[in-house]
């Protein structure tokens, strides 16, 4: 009988991060995420849905350098680390991670360029746009002219008017 428990032991000790990581990947949190919809405290909330994603940002990683990541033995070991610093609240791993690596490239990518692509210019943030030109018209000219500019154009059936330097 020693022998064979000792046989059983050796093979659950040899295959822990088998048995342990969907445990603690996945049965725990979800148990802790359905208690935090339950509460109306939205810390819990924020806690497992930055897991959420985290976990699976993670498994995308696993299945894209699948191949990579079968030729490094301890990444297992390593990947059940991971899961329990950021499972555990204790450690706040979920949050640490979101707020320091995730959110910068996610939310703000503009933080991170590593390729320079210039941008369009936008035509109505520049400082010489339709409303712009209308009002510098309006404080040159006056109101009455500016209406008149306008019903030429109507007149005329076009939609562009052309008036000295004004350009609309």
């Amino acid at each position: 009988m020693g022998s064979g428990f000792g046989s059983f032991l050796k093979v659950v000790l040899k295959n822990f991060d088998v048995l342990a990581g969907p445990v603690i990947s996945l049965v725990y949190p979800l148990y802790a995420s359905i208690r935090a919809i339950e509460t109306k405290s939205p810390i819990d909330d924020q806690q497992w849905l930055t897991y959420w994603v985290l976990y699976s940002l993670i498994t995308l990683f696993e299945l894209t350098f699948n191949k990579l990541l079968e030729w490094i033995p301890v990444w297992p070991y390593a990947r059940l680390l991971l899961m329990c610093w950021l499972v555990i609240p204790y450690f706040s791993g979920a949050a640490y991670v979101y707020e320091h690596f995730v959110r910068p490239v996610l939310v703000n990518p503009q933080t991170i360029n590593i390729w320079y692509v210039p941008r369009k210019k936008d035509l109505f943030n520049e400082p010489d746009d339709i409303l712009t030109a209308a009002e510098k018209y309006i404080n040159e000219h006056g109101t009455e002219q500016f209406e008149n500019l306008i019903h030429r154009a109507h007149k005329s059936g076009t939609s562009t008017l052309f008036d000295g330097d004004y350009h609309y």
